[in-house]
């Protein structure tokens, strides 16, 4: 797939997404943003780059302790949502721009802290925006990655369900795999934590856009799932629901 066939589906997507996953528990849920902002180490001298911001939920986040917080998204329509959670919140140092990643236009150092939460899934080549990340944050700064991140006998299986429910879902990459990219750019060893993102099936495909006859298939997949776990996000029963724990990876670097 082409870079700008790839940036189509992505607009596409996340368009029609905007509302529905900028408004999503899981997504919003302000202790795993909480979590996001403490392990980063952010304090009311940084100065955040947060890269494919989508709504803006982690940008407004840091807002709320760090200097100045800018977001960057090639979707209008989520930058759109991003704004208006700005104002909900009386945020004003806050900066938001339209644009893609590659490059990320900022000069050398411009940030001491850049991050990305849950778009590394997304990138053709994720190599490449973790060190253009690795370019505008300053010495002495941080780059924060947080990304779905399966277990590695898992990786196969969450990856196709995912491209079914997204398609513009390119690959969630294993922790270990995560963690050679930062130093494949030349960033410290990253620290790690992990949480789980936890959502109901019917939820979760009411916010997404699948092809047709896709929607069917993921629920197979979900029950499939139930007797041995084999998309490795602890499926499980709820009265009529199934319910999930998407693994989630948040990894934390200096930058030298």
């Amino acid at each position: 797939m082409s870079t700008s066939e790839h940036s189509d589906l992505i607009l596409d997507q996340f368009t029609r997404q905007a509302v529905p996953f900028s408004t999503a528990p899981s997504i919003k849920d302000e202790a795993a943003l909480k979590l996001v902002v403490e392990w980063s180490g952010a304090g009311p001298a940084d100065t955040v780059l947060d890269v494919a911001c989508g709504p803006g939920l982690l940008v407004c986040a840091f807002a709320r302790v760090v200097r100045h917080a800018t977001g960057i998204d090639i979707t209008p329509a989520m930058l759109d949502r991003a704004r208006t959670l700005q104002q909900e919140r009386g945020l004003t140092n806050v900066t938001w721009r339209q644009g893609d990643v590659l490059p990320l236009p900022w000069p050398d150092g411009s940030f001491t802290i850049v991050s990305a939460r849950f778009a590394f899934h997304h990138f053709l080549d994720p190599r490449a925006v973790l060190a253009e990340m690795r370019r505008v944050c300053a010495a002495g700064g941080k780059v924060v990655v947080v990304d779905s991140a399966p277990a590695p006998d898992k990786a196969d299986a969450f990856n196709a369900m995912e491209r079914l429910r997204d398609p513009s879902h390119v690959r969630a990459l294993p922790p270990g795999e995560l963690k050679q990219l930062f130093s494949d750019v030349g960033l410290a060893d990253p620290r790690i934590t992990h949480y789980r993102l936890e959502g109901d099936l019917e939820g979760m495909l009411g916010r997404s856009f699948p092809k047709p006859g896709d929607a069917d298939r993921i629920r197979e997949l979900f029950a499939a799932s139930l007797a041995d776990d084999r998309l490795g996000i602890a499926t499980r029963r709820d009265g009529a629901q199934i319910r999930y724990g998407f693994p989630v990876a948040v990894l934390v670097a200096d930058r030298a």
